[in-house]
């Protein structure tokens, strides 16, 4: 039995989660579904990233405390998620005692080892809002590119990280004003002195283009990185300061360990078994393509640096457009989780992503005429059809129960023949690979049960026996489908499992034949999706954006 941690990027908690943040969610939590099928001990654990000066500024327009905010907004994530069949072992938050700690912790590791020295630097500062900007509060020219209406920290058009001060025609977010350049004292971790070991630590950890890029920025030299904010800022102080705070880079992926910690203490877990410099337990982390950097330079070097565990690898994916465009409130193609889930069931979502996702670090397309095409024919009119289709004569004509015998045992054969490459394809995180071969699989079984004919052969007495044997052919072939399925699909899994009166299907017992066995009467498990309830959904997001 291997021993697993696996997480997703923490979202940040001053807003909603919307479909672009589900597609790391969703692709997370069906490769932890697929390991626990496996029985491995898989543990899936997120928080909310809390901290910050988004969040102080967001807390004061609505006239509340930051951590009224955070503590609203994280019920409605964990709401959010739960309602998306998301299965985290353990949600939590930065803002915690654990993660106070290990940042310390890990901060002062890093002190000791002389890899934290500070400087005078001149910085940001908006004279109208008495404020030094964060990164995030500066807009202006990409020093590298020139693209316009870039962060102050990257540019989202060629990748380049900088300092705020290097942006060209600077502004202030929040007075809409140019900032003017104000000296302060700042720490910083000086990351360059981990080039040797970063450059062999992400040779086996990242994906070719994340390596690529990676080595692109090992190649022009790794600047020290600053972990200090001025106040007014909420977060962690640094020790021994009085008004410098922890930049929420730094305690944000440490929440990653806090999260585990709390769980471990829960559950009463081996924290370091996990987490110790030579821990045999595997660590995967599973992130979008724009905070590479952070997670495959300046993370691995703080564990690196404070006697950790690195993680296994990094995954990385692409992001979500809308019918082709990015997604944008203004035109309509922003949709929050919620809005979603107010008219459409979230195993449609689950499925359409799986179909979508890949290993590589793809943007994918959410076009809702593909969505509802793949659902409606694949999965209803595909999939599912053979259990209703082939229950309707067991419930009706054989007393809810299966034949002790076969028909077709070679096909059944032929289906399960398929379950390793099913089980390598959810490792490698080719869910897409998956969808196809499974929906391969059902028109073969589809195709035998229009050869036989059972509706045509039950109207001669004489052929009650085979056809019994067929619908049970037909009962056994569904299941498999389903379990090939039930880490992308857990809730229309369980209803079959109910349905078919059977064990929790894994990779174990998948292969189990289900012969003169009792089940309940069919009832619809998943419904085709309705085009009103595309165009319902469509009407709510844009009445919400005000377009």
């Amino acid at each position: 039995m291997r021993k697993i941690l696996v997480t997703s990027a923490l979202p940040y908690a001053n807003g909603s989660i919307h479909l672009g943040h589900l597609v790391e969610y969703l692709q997370t939590d069906i490769w932890a579904r697929s390991q626990k099928m496996s029985e491995n001990e898989c543990i899936y654990i997120c928080a909310d990233d809390a901290h910050g000066t988004p969040i102080m500024l967001k807390a004061q327009e609505l006239g509340i405390t930051p951590e009224e905010l955070i503590k609203k907004t994280f019920k409605e994530h964990v709401k959010d998620f739960e309602d998306f069949n998301i299965k985290f072992d353990n949600y939590y938050s930065t803002h915690s005692d654990e993660n106070k700690d290990f940042s310390e912790f890990i901060y002062k590791k890093l002190q000791d080892k002389g890899d934290i020295k500070s400087k005078t630097i001149k910085q940001f500062f908006d004279e109208s809002a008495k404020i030094f900007l964060p990164d995030r509060y500066i807009k202006g020219e990409c020093p590298k590119c020139n693209a316009k209406d870039q962060y102050g920290d990257s540019c989202e058009e060629c990748g380049a990280t900088y300092s705020p001060t290097d942006l060209i025609n600077p502004i202030s977010i929040i007075s809409k004003s140019t900032p003017i350049t104000k000296e302060t004292e700042h720490f910083f971790f000086e990351l360059s002195s981990y080039e040797k070991f970063l450059k062999k630590w992400i040779s086996n950890t990242t994906q070719n283009e994340i390596k690529n890029k990676l080595s692109e920025w090992l190649s022009e030299g790794l600047a020290d990185w600053d972990i200090t904010r001025d106040e007014p800022y909420f977060g962690f102080t640094i020790p021994n300061t009085k008004n410098k705070f922890f930049y929420v880079w730094l305690d944000a992926p440490v929440g990653y360990i806090a999260s585990f910690k709390n769980y471990c203490d829960k559950h009463n877990i081996n924290f370091d078994e996990y987490w110790n410099k030579d821990s045999t337990c595997e660590l995967y982390h599973f992130i979008g393509k724009d905070i590479a950097y952070f997670h495959a330079l300046f993370w691995p070097a703080m564990l690196e640096g404070s006697g950790f565990r690195k993680p296994n690898a990094v995954f990385c994916h692409g992001f979500l457009t809308i019918d082709g465009e990015k997604m944008s409130k203004s035109r309509g193609t922003f949709f929050n989780a919620r809005t979603y889930l107010n008219h459409l069931d979230p195993e449609y979502l689950r499925y359409y992503f799986a179909s979508r996702l890949t290993n590589k670090i793809e943007d994918i397309d959410l076009n809702f005429d593909d969505f509802k095409s793949r659902v409606n024919s694949d999965l209803v009119g595909k999939i599912i059809n053979i259990g209703s289709r082939c229950a309707k004569f067991i419930n009706k004509d054989f007393n809810n129960k299966l034949s002790p015998s076969l028909n077709n045992a070679g096909l059944i054969k032929d289906v399960l023949n398929n379950s390793k490459k099913i089980i390598e394809n959810y490792e490698s995180r080719s869910f897409a690979t998956n969808v196809r071969l499974i929906s391969s699989l059902a028109d073969n079984v589809n195709k035998y049960l229009d050869e036989e004919k059972p509706w045509v052969k039950i109207k001669n007495k004489d052929n009650q026996e085979v056809v019994h044997k067929i619908c049970t052919d037909g009962i056994n072939l569904f299941r498999i489908l389903i379990g090939y399925l039930k880490p992308i699909l857990p809730v229309v899994s369980s209803k079959t499992e109910k349905i078919l009166k059977c064990d929790a299907i894994n990779w174990k017992n998948i292969h189990d034949l289900q012969l003169s066995k009792d089940i309940m009467n069919f009832e619809p498990i998943i419904t085709r999706i309705e085009e009103d309830a595309i165009e319902s959904m469509k009407k709510e997001a844009k009445e919400e954006n005000n377009v």
